[in-house]
């Protein structure tokens, strides 16, 4: 029984670690690193204006695959920034689209700052913008979604921050909208990672972009294998190995609808944790305790959070013969129970009604299906050889 109290404890501890205190732990280094630099800004009467910068020539990339409900809407968004015409270029691959997203993007092919390119097979995104990159002029890339629409000053906003020369990547910040009447759908566990997210950059620690709005110095760009699965990930995470600042400017600002209903989200989280396993295994460089910030929170954020339904499923099965012999582990698996029951209710009712207790029921079944999903992509990362292919969601 002491074997099962300690795998039981363990795994319990590691949940409450990377999704109570670990934020904790973020804030109050945060915190105490910024009133360092507050106090050194004080004593040195340095300035803390960044050198200005000449607006630089930018290329938006964008790999599309069967886009032709927002292809047209996406473009006409981004010809229509705030952003000086003779410095904006707007390159898209099709890849391998088979409905009217050629035709579409077709129309376009003439214009002067867009670049089209229409490849016949079908290859995935990363295969798609490691070509596109290859072919891009421009000092600054800003990467992003087909059905992703950015406010008008955006690029502006990305390219503030490559004021700091040691800047070399830049995460922009994702509005979620409801699909159908228009009202942001950002939800607790999304303003929670934000919130991690803008800690994280006060200390050097950011670990990986919002893939529908981020920039890159060009040149740092690596082309990546052609199976990668989560793309704005590693592009970001490799420009950190190169000893460049990755920040977070949430006044970037992008919309995109949220998925329908949580089946079209769970085939996109299945996906994404199946990328995430594979990206743990080519991105070990992070897990060396001499990167600093960025290794606590990698091994806090990510390697503990991907390990979650591992820890949950550890938890239910050793508490069970445990709540045989104490009535306090009887307590604690009677907890876990009710928990996907209420999880289990929650998915088929798709609960949507105001009030506390429904708000307890979406986040419960927010959590467990978002788990449920990253433990079935682990399966698919374990026994599926992966492609980079696209597998298109509503969102």
């Amino acid at each position: 029984m002491t074997f099962l109290v300690w795998l039981f404890w363990v795994s319990a501890g590691a949940i409450i670690f990377t999704y109570a205190v670990y934020p904790v732990l973020l804030i109050l280094i945060s915190s105490i690193a910024q009133a360092i630099r507050d106090t050194k800004f004080v004593l040195n009467k340095d300035s803390r204006r960044k050198a200005s910068m000449a607006l630089p020539d930018v290329t938006v990339i964008i790999a599309a695959y069967n886009e032709q409900k927002c292809i047209r809407q996406r473009i006409e968004n981004l010809l229509s920034l705030d952003y000086p015409d003779d410095k904006l270029t707007i390159m898209i691959g099709s890849d391998g689209s088979q409905d009217d997203t050629n035709t579409i993007l077709s129309e376009f092919a003439d214009h002067p700052r867009m670049k089209v390119f229409l490849f016949s097979e079908n290859r995935g995104k990363i295969n798609v913008l490691n070509d596109l990159l290859s072919r891009v002029e421009t000092p600054f890339s800003v990467f992003s979604d087909a059905n992703t629409f950015f406010q008008q000053d955006a690029i502006t906003r990305l390219m503030a921050d490559f004021r700091d020369d040691n800047v070399g990547a830049v995460c922009g910040e994702l509005e979620l909208v409801d699909p159908f009447s228009g009202n942001n759908k950002d939800s607790l566990y999304w303003k929670y990672e934000q919130v991690l997210k803008f800690h994280e950059n006060r200390i050097n620690a950011m670990l990986g972009a919002n893939g529908a709005i981020y920039a890159i110095r060009t040149n740092l760009y690596t082309p990546l294998p052609s199976d990668t699965i989560i793309d704005d990930f590693c592009v970001f995470m490799n420009i950190a190995k190169q000893g460049y600042r990755l920040t977070y400017n949430p006044e970037a600002r992008a919309i995109e609808e949220i998925a329908p209903n949580l089946a079209e989200e769970a085939t996109r989280r299945i996906r994404i944790g199946a990328g995430n396993y594979q990206a743990m295994t080519r991105l070990l460089w992070a897990l060396n305790p001499f990167t600093g910030w960025r290794f606590f929170s990698y091994f806090s954020h990510k390697i503990l959070r991907w390990f979650v339904p591992h820890f949950m499923l550890i938890c239910l099965i050793s508490s069970a013969p445990l709540a045989f012999h104490s009535g306090f582990y009887f307590s604690l698996l009677a907890i876990q129970v009710v928990t996907y029951a209420l999880f289990m209710y929650g998915q088929s009712s798709q609960h949507k009604s105001e009030g506390k207790v429904a708000s307890v029921i979406n986040l419960i079944t927010f959590f467990v299906s978002m788990n449920i999903s990253l433990g079935r992509g682990f399966i698919l990362f374990m026994t599926s050889r992966l492609s980079a292919t696209w597998e298109r969601t509503a969102r």
